[in-house]
């Protein structure tokens, strides 16, 4: 045993000629390829996972059997990937945990409940975009918020004679600004966690670009809507009335979020500040919606109540508001909804543990290290991969875990913080995914809307300023420091265009 270990640690990889190193990922995007087509979005069910786990045995076999790479070395190589990505499963899991009790408690109803209240018809692109932020931002979830508050808007939108494309661009941008910056957010721990970055750092850091970029949504859509005339009324009190139905509606509900922000200003862990949310609203849940908690328990006394609070965080819940749409965005999975994202996130880990114990990723950053020389190019580089992983793979998890994982030994040797690679990550891999068509986000919200993905991009203003807005901020250079680089792993290969070379 101690001989392997030696053997491993000693293990020189060897070069690795382009045409082979690329056989991993055309095995990838062929077998996406499929899953996309014959999956759509139940892809990240299991389907992705398997396409995953194959191209990394198909890594392992080049690795093994074509360079004789020690079955020891790779296995080294993605333990230590998936541990790194192991703190993102914890959070993972208790933002399930919050997504259910923040809504069983009634502060995302409560949130909904006053937005509704002061949406006018003439601002309603401007507010539109507003709501949608506040509420991704509150459940972490584009998805959530496009398919239940977002379809709401869609036919509130159409009534008062706006165009579609147009209503379905102001929700994509808000709730894709909400997703990328919120804590609870699934796509910005796997940012973070595998760009080797502290959440609220990486959050923090996010805000240089994000900000700048929704500040001119805002814009675009106010103006749009106070240059739009129409005749109407926007119909909200069904909306509120199935809220006030099934949840106790009260601004008190909102010191939730409020002492979760503060929690978040004192730079506690991530860990900690969502362990203490969830439980702070499990506290309120009782409390404050007790006919709730004794609905999803099966009943009225304590133990019914409680069995709801257990279930509120793991399990599914379903609230009957009187209205179908409102019973979908109040319709929870807690921890059991990031399970097929946790899964995902363990076959991605194995898949970069093998390309990186088999040589493959050093050869790819080595080869890309040429064509780089400074922040501009570097983070240019970065931005498009993120998009063109987008295109290929179909899937924005995937696109965030390859983009992270080719670059990340990059900025390292280039002296450039790991922040501003899961920055530039998130400003085109996250964002970008709805505007691919045959992208599991493209589908998915083209198919709620039922508004064609080619005809709203034109208008998901923050989804397109973004990755505009991350190469201007590197231009600029503005926040961008370097720090000391660190030696090259003794085990980095130089990789050959079509061969190996002399030493």
């Amino acid at each position: 045993m101690n001989n392997e270990k030696e053997q491993t640690e000693d293990f020189n990889i060897p070069n690795i000629p382009m045409p082979v190193v690329l056989v991993p990922f055309v095995v990838l995007i062929a077998l996406l390829a499929g899953v996309i087509r014959y999956f759509g979005t139940d892809a990240l069910d299991g389907a992705s996972q398997l396409a995953l786990l194959t191209a990394s045995a198909v890594t392992a076999a080049i690795a093994m059997i074509g360079y004789k790479v020690p079955w020891s070395h790779l296995e080294q190589a993605v333990g230590q990937n998936i541990n790194s990505v192991f703190s993102a499963v914890l959070i993972l899991f208790f933002i399930g945990a919050i997504s259910g009790s923040w809504m069983v408690s009634g502060v995302v109803p409560t949130l909904i409940f006053y937005g509704l209240k002061v949406l006018t018809p003439g601002i309603f692109l401007f507010l539109a975009v507003i709501i949608c932020a506040a509420v991704s931002l509150m459940t972490g979830s584009s998805w959530t918020t496009v398919a239940t508050i977002g379809i709401a808007l869609v036919g509130v939108g159409v009534a008062l004679g706006y165009s579609p494309a147009w209503i379905a661009g102001a929700i994509i941008s808000g709730s894709y600004f909400g997703d990328k910056i919120s804590p609870l957010s699934d796509t910005t721990v796997l940012a973070s966690s595998v760009g080797g970055v502290s959440l609220f750092t990486h959050i923090r850091y996010m805000l240089i670009t994000t900000v700048p970029s929704f500040t001119i949504t805002l814009i675009i859509f106010l103006v749009a809507s106070l240059t739009h005339s129409t005749e109407g009324v926007v119909q909200t009190a069904e909306f509120s009335a199935g809220l006030q139905q099934g949840f106790n509606i009260s601004p008190y509900l909102l010191l939730v979020p409020v002492a979760t922000g503060v929690l978040i200003a004192l730079r506690l862990p991530a860990v900690i500040t969502l362990f203490l949310s969830a439980l702070v609203a499990g506290i309120v849940a009782l409390v404050a919606q007790p006919q709730a908690l004794a609905s999803i328990g099966g009943g009225n006394d304590f133990g019914g109540m409680f069995r709801g609070l257990m279930i509120t965080y793991y399990g599914e819940t379903s609230i009957n508001t009187g209205n179908e749409v409102l019973n979908g965005l109040v319709h929870t999975r807690g921890m059991h909804g990031v399970l097929n994202t946790v899964f995902l996130i363990v076959c991605a880990a194995t898949f970069g543990g093998m390309l990186t114990g088999s040589g493959i990723l050093h050869c790819l950053t080595n080869r890309f290290a040429r064509l780089i020389s400074g922040r501009r190019s570097l983070v240019g580089s970065t931005v498009a991969t993120g998009v063109f992983a987008n295109m290929i793979t179909g899937d924005q998890y995937l696109s965030i875990v390859l983009t992270t994982s080719l670059y990340k030994r990059l900025f390292k040797e280039k002296g450039y913080e790991g922040r501003l690679l899961s920055r530039s990550a998130e400003d085109s891999a996250t964002v970008t995914s709805v505007l691919i068509p045959w992208n599991t986000c493209g589908m998915t919200q083209s198919m709620v809307l039922k508004v064609p993905t080619l005809e709203y991009i034109p208008y998901c203003f923050f989804n397109l300023l973004s990755p505009l807005m991350s190469l201007s901020v590197a231009f600029l250079g503005y926040k961008i420091f370097k720090v000391p680089p660190k030696e090259a792993d003794s085990d980095a290969a130089q990789c050959p265009a079509t061969g190996p070379q002399p030493a």
